[in-house]
């Protein structure tokens, strides 16, 4: 199901596919979707949150997984950054070298985010203030 989503998106034009006139359609059954989306658009290059703290900035505290499985229903191509959401202890969800983990890697490291020799991101230096 698809949902328009007029003006209240409009600051992130690119990131939204446009199919009509002021209008983006995204997946969502709810407004927590809109929240979530707005939210996960909202993190700046060079940063990281958490799936809890992404769940916090869209007004759900607690609902981490739930963030995690949103996420993973993005459409193919998606120019939302999911990407730099990780994990509470500042690693990437996805099973160490897998292509979805590498692709992740690599667009997080393209914005200067640094992983450590154990696949961690200091979440001190790169998570969202």
């Amino acid at each position: 199901m698809s949902r328009c989503i007029s003006k209240k998106l409009s600051t992130f034009p690119v990131l939204f596919p446009r199919i009509k006139r002021d209008c983006y359609y995204l997946p969502m059954q709810s407004d927590s979707y809109e929240r979530l989306y707005t939210a996960l658009a909202g993190i700046p290059a060079g940063s990281v949150v958490t799936y809890g703290q992404l769940a916090a900035l869209a007004g759900m505290p607690g609902r981490a997984r739930w963030v995690g499985r949103v996420l993973s229903q993005l459409p193919e191509g998606s120019q939302l950054p999911w990407y730099r959401v990780i994990n509470a202890q500042g690693r990437l969800s996805f099973p160490p070298g897998s292509a979805a983990a590498a692709r992740q890697q690599a667009l997080l490291s393209g914005e200067g985010v640094e992983f450590s020799a154990s696949g961690r991101i200091n979440l001190k230096r790169f998570g969202l203030n």
